[in-house]
């Protein structure tokens, strides 16, 4: 038996895996644990939730692998600091960072205590996220691609996947990245925190590309299908950005782009202030530059592979947007894209190249995203006999209902209702999307359902779409385009005849973020769709994050809490039916 830990360390959205004997058994994001979004350092929490969910010690633990190989691309580093001569307190802070780090054994013994006897592997960052989603996709043979904002001093790499082996062609290294373009513009646009370029994709659909051209000098496109950026717009290459943090939340840096960008575009927007239809015009501008780019890219790669199977990772491949025009825009008809594309994915990627170093064989295909935390009848019979008085104080009534159908049907009822539920079952997602096991459902024939969420939960911009989960069978009837999306990770749009009986989870621009729901992988969610389209005719529900303004909730205590602290109408926890009166 072999038991390989995956791990992704400081970068942001810190997490950890357990592979044994080629098959994924537990993987979960540090931040759920620790309650700070996007939590950076070493993933101590994770992995040792991973060791007992698995039920070993990390006696038995015979290799760890670590997405980052800081001997990777040397000689790239070596030239460039060569070349550039970029500041003393850049190189020096870099320099002190590696040093100033435990190796990983040391932190295992620190966090988790002693036994540790196996062997660490650095694997270089973006082969890891080429095999986290290759490795455990459906395809025998693939192009793939991976793009983000920086690892190893490289920020895309593309090649073929084929068996268990991945060949890379090339890639781009620092200073060029597109991660860094979407982000620098981001901030550009008022939107500071670390993650936040989704805002400007939602944001797009209410504008024009009419900055397209002025894009266009940012973002060079280059001949073999890569592209470099014009550095004069940014500050990343000469001055002391962080990429990599410790322990706490990542601190998205400020200083990505240089004065030459506002001379280009304009003052940049402070949070905040108002968005007017310049700003969207520039968000759209953007998305279209990193569609143009990302196309580019993706024709170049099957020009020399061929084939109609394409495996998308990194931190861009959560763009969900240009994931959905890949079948329209580009020769492929086949795309994987793994539920945790971004570096958290990053320690799946790591075990399985070790895995397959090691002379293993593929056999595992990740077609659902439940690998975390999940709790027991019992322990949710004991946690609502403890917090009775709370409940009762505000005025709910709880039901243990056995029966399924009849859960499902109850649940379903209160939907078409108008109310809002918290829907908290079975093993929690891997990955930054609720898909319904850690979700927030309501009614998406609703135009206010929107409102309602905003005002009694999620207090986000108003720009900002909510997603659907639909029955995979009625995806034909319901979209322009028929795919299996598990993840949540393709934007398609919805059938002009339909737009109007679903407003609550159709975008401006008439698309749909969609999750596909399967009976095979999600039966719960499954049945307690199919009860809202007997009892509507619609084949979908609006499903958004199980949270407030926090990480997705990990335990059913924080459930609760999030249930009673907000004004959720009702609380479905396993077999617990909790309505707020």
């Amino acid at each position: 038996m072999s038991i390989i830990i995956g791990i992704n360390a400081y970068h942001g959205d810190s997490a950890a895996c357990l592979v044994r004997d080629g098959q994924l058994v537990a993987a979960a994001e540090e931040e759920r644990f620790r309650r700070v979004k996007h939590w950076a350092g070493f993933p101590s929490e994770s992995i040792r939730w991973c060791l007992a969910e698995a039920g070993v010690t990390l006696a038995d633990v015979d290799h760890v692998a670590l997405n980052q190989d800081s001997s990777a691309n040397l000689v790239r580093k070596i030239g460039y600091a060569a070349r550039k001569r970029p500041s003393l307190a850049l190189i020096s802070d870099r320099i002190r960072n590696k040093r100033e780090r435990s190796s990983v054994a040391d932190q295992l013994a620190k966090t988790i205590g002693p036994g540790f006897a196996g062997r660490v592997h650095p694997v270089e960052h973006h082969l890891a996220h080429l095999s986290s989603a290759f490795h455990v996709s459906p395809f025998e043979e693939a192009s793939v691609v991976s793009v983000d904002g920086f690892g190893d001093f490289a920020s895309a790499a593309w090649g073929h996947g084929h068996g268990s082996k991945i060949d890379i062609d090339d890639k781009v290294y620092f200073p060029h990245s597109l991660g860094i373009f979407y982000e620098a513009l981001t901030k550009w646009l008022g939107f500071p925190h670390y993650g936040d370029e989704y805002k400007v994709m939602g944001l797009a659909p209410y504008g024009t590309p009419h900055f397209l051209d002025e894009m266009r000098r940012i973002v060079l496109l280059q001949p073999d299908g890569s592209f470099k950026l014009d550095l004069d717009y940014f500050r990343h290459d000469t001055e002391k950005v962080s990429y990599e943090w410790e322990d706490g939340a990542p601190v998205s840096a400020s200083n990505l782009f240089s004065p030459e960008l506002e001379k280009l575009l304009g003052p940049a927007r402070q949070a905040g202030d108002e968005l007017t239809q310049r700003h969207k015009d520039i968000a759209r501008s953007i998305q279209a530059m990193y569609e143009e780019a990302f196309f580019h890219l993706l024709a170049s790669v099957h020009a020399r592979h061929g084939g109609d199977a394409l495996c998308l990772s990194g931190g861009c491949a959560a763009n969900s947007v240009a994931n959905g025009k890949v079948y329209a825009r580009s020769p492929y008809k086949r795309l994987y894209v793994q539920s945790a594309a971004g570096d958290a994915g990053g320690a799946i990627g790591a075990a399985f190249v070790v895995w397959h170093q090691l002379g293993g064989a593929r056999g595992f295909v990740m077609d659902h995203a439940y690998w975390g935390p999940h709790a027991t009848a019992p322990e949710l019979a004991s946690l609502l006999d403890a917090h009775k008085p709370a409940l009762d104080a505000a005025g709910c009534t709880v039901t243990a209902i056995a029966d399924e159908d009849e859960l499902c049907t109850r649940t379903a009822t209160a939907i078409a209702e108008g109310k809002v539920i918290g829907w908290f079952q079975g093993r929690m997602e891997w990955g930054p999307r609720a898909l319904g096991n850690r979700s927030i459902l309501g009614d998406p024939r609703r135009a206010d359902m929107k409102d309602i969420l905003n005002l009694k939960i999620k207090r986000r911009e108003s720009f900002r779409p909510f997603a659907p989960s639909v029955l995979a069978e009625a995806v034909p009837a319901w979209f322009e385009e028929t795919d299996d999306v598990p993840f949540m990770m393709q934007v398609y749009p919805i059938r002009a005849d339909k737009r109007e009986r679903i407003p609550a989870v159709c975008h401006v621009d008439g698309s749909g973020r969609l999750q596909t729901v399967r009976a095979e992988t999600n039966p719960r969610y499954h049945r307690l769709i199919s009860a809202f389209e007997a009892q509507t005719g619609v084949p979908m529900l609006l499903n958004t994050s199980f949270n407030e303004n926090e990480p997705v909730v990990c335990t059913p205590e924080e459930a609760l809490d999030c249930f009673l602290r907000t004004k959720m109408d009702v609380l479905v926890l396993g077999d617990w039916l909790i309505e707020r009166a």
